[in-house]
């Protein structure tokens, strides 16, 4: 299993608007979640997994290091629309950040451990964390065609039947609701008011100096001056702040993020009568390993 770490993702057009995955919200008198889970509650079902992985490896006599643990405010993901403009102004569109940990994840400690084993312990640290190639194989086709398949067993595995109950109903509910964003995002673009506020940002954008014509390419400016090898130069570093700030507040002043959104709930809502169950397993599964994650780890801070 390759380390996570915990990711700022730079995300195109084709991502969630929000920022937060899809939220279903619950189908009238469903048995899951009121409310969708905040960035700080994900993150912990995340740390929690790394826990008891570390765990699980442990009692089976190897070493396994968690993923770093970033701050909370560092840890958020930006979606394709992000209105901090107090964030934005501290860490631009996230270059440093996303620098430190991919120096992180090329460091990872379980990867050097692992090869310096024996041949034969790493044939066994591989059963211990996912049953290696003897693993059960599960596979889910995605709604938007193509079939995705993941080993189930070891410690990754245990993690999860200790979080979510049922890894295989787990990994199915999660890769179809996660395959849904072709479906819907194209529509959420294409809407009127949706259009209409990006239109409005555009403008906004040009009147500060940076004419660009979604927030995509205004990201993808930004942190190309931060982009190469090396740390991050405070030069590159304040082209990179100046338009993820501009690109903020245009976006708070056009109310883009909140049209998004809501545009995005109507388009995933209209795909219930299909996917309804999946969205509700989904949102099920997740509001009870978050139940199960607080007796794990602590939050961040």
């Amino acid at each position: 299993m390759r380390h996570r770490g915990v990711l700022l993702l730079v995300v195109v057009m084709a991502a969630v608007l929000s920022g937060c995955g899809t939220e279903p919200a619950p189908r009238p008198g469903s048995a899951v979640a009121a409310r969708p889970l905040t960035e700080a509650e994900k993150l912990r079902i995340g740390d929690a997994q790394q826990r008891l992985i570390r765990r699980c490896m442990a009692a089976r006599g190897f070493r396994y290091w968690e993923a770093e643990r970033l701050s909370l405010e560092e840890s958020r993901t930006l979606g394709y629309v992000s209105d901090d403009v107090d964030w934005a102004r501290e860490h631009g569109y996230g270059s440093r950040i996303l620098a430190r940990e991919d120096r992180a994840r090329r460091a990872n400690p379980n990867g050097v451990y692992r090869a310096g084993l024996p041949e034969d312990r790493r044939r066994a640290y591989d059963k211990a964390l996912d049953e290696g190639l003897d693993a059960r194989i599960v596979s889910v086709d995605l709604p938007t065609g193509g079939t995705v398949r993941k080993r189930v067993g070891g410690c990754v595995g245990e993690s999860e039947r200790k979080l979510y109950g049922d890894p295989v109903t787990w990994f199915r509910a999660e890769k179809t609701v996660g395959s849904l964003q072709p479906l819907y995002v194209p529509k959420v673009m294409s809407d009127r008011r949706f259009a209409a506020a990006l239109g409005a940002w555009s403008r906004c954008m040009e009147r500060a100096g940076h004419p660009y014509e979604d927030p995509a390419a205004a990201r993808t400016a930004g942190l190309r001056a931060t982009a190469g090898p090396g740390a991050v130069t405070a030069g590159a570093f304040r082209t990179e702040r100046a338009v993820a700030v501009a690109d903020a507040r245009c976006a708070r002043e056009t109310s883009l993020r909140s049209v998004g959104r809501a545009s995005e709930a109507h388009q995933v809502d209209l795909l219930r009568d299909r996917y309804g169950d999946a969205l509700d397993t989904y949102a099920r599964l997740r509001s009870e390993a978050l139940a199960r994650a607080v007796r794990i780890v602590g939050p961040r801070t």
